[in-house]
């Protein structure tokens, strides 16, 4: 870069990315165009795979199925009429919306908290949460309570017509 060349700083904030190029103008396009030509298109790449959940469409699909109450969560259908598991992880969906739209403090429940719920022993329960966390439906956090896998809120939404055909 020669005395006469100017210098040039370009800022650029993709996603989580940040990049700050600076140099003479031609070194600097040549960087900018390279960190675009590589890094847009892995980012559009991933995002192709990533599990992504569309709060709107949840709440609209499911809001004859579970509520969120000042209590907590609840499931608006006959638990009889559905299995255990399937009890459960409408709670943690449940719990899950009710996070994400700001109305409850936590998207995990504890153990105890689910054998209320659910309405049986502690043993049935412990069983029915190992079962799920086996599967990947259900993530056991560090400080034992329970939330929903994302990958399971995609599943409760393809199986959501099964689940309405149980209740009537």
């Amino acid at each position: 870069m020669g005395e006469a060349e100017q210098v040039i700083t370009v800022h650029v904030k993709y996603g989580g990315v940040e990049q700050t190029f600076t140099g003479g103008v031609n070194d600097v396009w040549v960087s900018v165009n390279k960190f675009f030509g590589e890094l847009i298109p892995a980012f559009d790449i991933a995002s192709k795979v990533m599990l992504s959940v569309d709060l709107a469409k949840l709440v609209e699909d499911f809001k004859d199925v579970v509520a969120i109450a000042p209590e907590g969560p609840e499931v608006l259908v006959p638990k009889e009429k559905l299995t255990d598991s399937e009890t459960l992880q409408l709670y943690l969906l449940a719990d899950y919306i009710g996070y994400r739209l700001g109305k409850l403090p936590r998207e995990t429940m504890t153990k105890e908290e689910l054998v209320a719920k659910l309405g049986k022993n502690m043993k049935i329960t412990a069983t029915r949460l190992g079962e799920l966390v086996k599967q990947g439906n259900v993530v056991k956090t560090d400080n034992g309570s329970y939330r929903l896998a994302t990958v399971a809120i995609g599943k409760l939404q393809e199986e959501l017509a099964v689940i309405k055909s149980k209740i009537g």
